[in-house]
C-alpha cells in the first residue's frame, strides 16, 4: 500500500461528508439501489436534512427530472429499504448534463478448472449463488495447483 492510499481515503471520506453522505453507500451503490435506467438519468449529489426528514438532491439529465418526479415515491422507498432506515423523505432535482460513466473494470477470468467430480457443479439454486460457488471452486483449485 502506498503512502497516498490513507490520504486518499481521508480526502474521499471528507468529500462524502461535505455532501451530506456520512455513509457513502448511497453514492457508491447508486446503480444497484436506483436501477440501471434511473442511474443512467440521475445521480445523487447531496443529502441534507429538511424539516420533514432527509432531502436527497439528484443531478438529472435535462428533461429527465420531469420523468423522475413521477418515480419519487418508489425511488425513496427503494433507497430507504436498501439503507435499512428512513433516510430520505423527499427528492430534489437539479438539471444538468451528467459526466460520462466510467467503464466498468475488466473482470479477470477465473483461474483454474473445476473437475467434473466437484460437488459445486451439482448445485441447482439461484444463478448468482451458483456463479459465486463456481468462482470459489475455481479459485480454490487454482491455489491448490499453485501449491498455496
Amino acid at each position: 500500500m502506498s503512502a497516498l492510499a490513507p490520504n486518499a481515503t481521508t480526502v474521499a471520506h471528507s468529500a462524502f461528508v461535505r455532501a451530506g453522505f456520512a455513509d457513502p453507500t448511497l453514492v457508491l451503490r447508486w446503480d444497484e439501489i436506483a436501477g440501471p435506467e434511473t442511474a443512467r438519468l440521475a445521480r445523487p449529489i447531496r443529502l441534507s436534512q429538511g424539516p420533514n426528514g432527509g432531502v436527497l438532491t439528484l443531478k438529472a439529465e435535462p428533461g429527465a427530472a420531469l420523468f423522475l418526479q413521477h418515480e419519487t415515491r418508489s425511488l425513496c422507498e427503494r433507497i430507504n429499504a436498501y439503507l435499512g432506515q428512513p433516510a430520505v423523505a423527499r427528492l430534489r432535482f437539479v438539471q444538468g448534463p451528467l459526466p460520462p460513466r466510467p467503464a466498468p473494470p475488466a473482470r479477470r477470468p477465473s483461474p483454474g478448472t473445476i473437475p467434473p467430480t466437484d460437488p459445486t457443479l451439482k448445485y441447482n439454486g439461484p444463478e448468482g449463488l451458483r456463479t459465486a460457488l463456481l468462482d470459489l471452486a475455481r479459485a480454490r483449485r487454482s491455489r491448490t495447483n499453485m501449491g498455496g
